[in-house]
């Protein structure tokens, strides 16, 4: 039913945090611009990418670094920092909140909370993560930044801390934006800090329902339901990006996290996922974890999602508005998406400075290297792998992306005059 994928299977994690483009860059697009733009991210049909979250190994991944609109998939991100203000205690799970006019206005997926009302913080967690309710992401958003806006601010600076560099916020619930943008590496990016960083609230992503004011609402992830191991983790749906998922799931004690964008149905995408999964547990089965390079396994520059505009998306065929997650009719626009063809493979190097035990020192030591790189050798970018020694969490860190395997030996002899390198095939 659907091509095969372009097979990755190089070190992955959480790349080091990239500088923030200068503010509000995204929002001068001049009409001439614009015209020169691609109608939408959504025209290049099926994008994903499956992760091994034990050794941070790309096992599957199809263009995973095309932008395109994250649509409820946001909501993660606002359940990210609900979860660290929860953690910090500035929100706690009882604590009620307010619904605004702003809130209240939001478009369905929703709630339905009058003005005035207020939700408790852990039916609000609940209502996001199964209704997927815009409103209810801004009462989070509001609760937390004073303004939802605000509060996208943050979203976008956590998400580049995260080293989600393609990724720019500007609401909480993924409802249409154009300024919103995302691509499958950086939601995989998300997904594995959600299960990693907070382990005590991620059982809110396997809830299949919740009960308020005596409705059962069902999760809208329904592959969850039948996929085994599948335990979360979030859908989305707007009419310029097609439906979208960050999954996980767990066989063999080996956690995946894999992301899908632009599917023209619920149902092919869920099938579509569920493929996708299947592979890359066989070739863990198989053993097949080699390291290879390929094209578009990285991204190809440090530059970050709000340094450059979006491509610009036409206005949906069927006039709908708002974020309907999984509803079984696609919009028209996406009707004739076809997956794209499985990227050729490319030979890169990089240069790897070994274990660090923290995300700051492992920055600290690549900041310093790349100072040192020597002209002609390509554009490498730094990247933080999560990793394991003696049962305890490190960050490996490397140089991604020299043009040859001469030019990343001479950028390590460069580099081993401040700190031990070696040089590594892939990335």
């Amino acid at each position: 039913m659907y091509p095969s994928m372009s097979v990755f299977s190089l070190w992955f994690g959480r790349p080091a945090a990239l500088p923030r483009a200068h503010a509000g860059a995204l929002a001068v697009v001049t009409a001439s611009l614009t015209a020169l733009l691609l109608s939408s991210p959504a025209q290049a049909g099926y994008t994903s990418i499956v992760v091994d979250v034990q050794t941070g190994m790309v096992l599957e991944a199809d263009n995973p670094d095309a932008r395109n609109y994250p649509a409820s998939l946001t909501k993660m991100m606002t359940l990210y920092l609900t979860f660290e203000a929860l953690d910090s205690k500035r929100l706690s799970l009882d604590q009620e909140l307010p619904v605004s006019q702003h809130a209240a206005n939001q478009a369905p997926s929703k709630l339905g909370l009058r003005p005035g009302d207020s939700i408790r913080v852990e039916d609000a967690i609940l209502a996001v993560v199964t209704k997927s309710a815009n409103d209810i992401a801004v009462v989070l958003a509001e609760a937390l930044g004073g303004s939802e806006s605000a509060f996208a601010v943050e979203m976008t600076k956590k998400a580049h801390e995260l080293g989600m560099a393609h990724t720019n916020f500007h609401n909480a619930s993924g409802l249409p934006d154009d300024l919103q943008i995302s691509t499958p590496r950086d939601m995989a990016t998300l997904g594995q800090a959600l299960i990693e960083d907070w382990p005590q609230y991620y059982r809110y992503f396997s809830r299949t329902s919740f009960t308020y004011n005596g409705e059962v609402i069902a999760n809208h992830n329904h592959l969850m339901s039948h996929y085994p191991g599948m335990d979360g983790i979030k859908t989305g749906f707007i009419n310029k990006s097609g439906f979208n998922l960050v999954a996980s799931a767990v066989r063999n004690n080996h956690r995946l996290v894999a992301a899908v964008f632009g599917g023209p149905s619920h149902q092919a995408r869920d099938a579509h996922m569920a493929a996708l999964l299947d592979a890359a547990f066989q070739r863990l089965a198989d053993g097949k974890g080699a390291v290879m390079a390929a094209a578009h396994a990285a991204p190809p520059s440090s530059e970050v999602a709000d340094a450059t505009p979006p491509e610009t998306a036409k206005a949906d065929d069927d006039g709908a508005v708002g974020d309907q997650d999984d509803q079984p009719e696609p919009p028209k626009a996406l009707h004739h998406n076809k997956p794209p063809q499985a990227a050729a493979h490319n030979g890169f190097w990089s240069v790897q400075l070994g274990l660090f035990p923290s995300q700051d020192a492992g920055r600290h030591a690549l900041d310093q290297a790349s100072r040192h790189l020597p002209t002609g050798v390509g554009r490498p970018t730094i990247a933080l792998h999560a990793a394991r020694t003696h049962g305890r969490k490190a960050f490996r860190g490397l140089l991604v992306g020299f043009n040859s395997e001469q030019g990343a030996q001479l950028a390590c002899g460069k580099i081993k005059k401040i700190h031990a390198c070696s040089v590594v095939k892939g990335g």
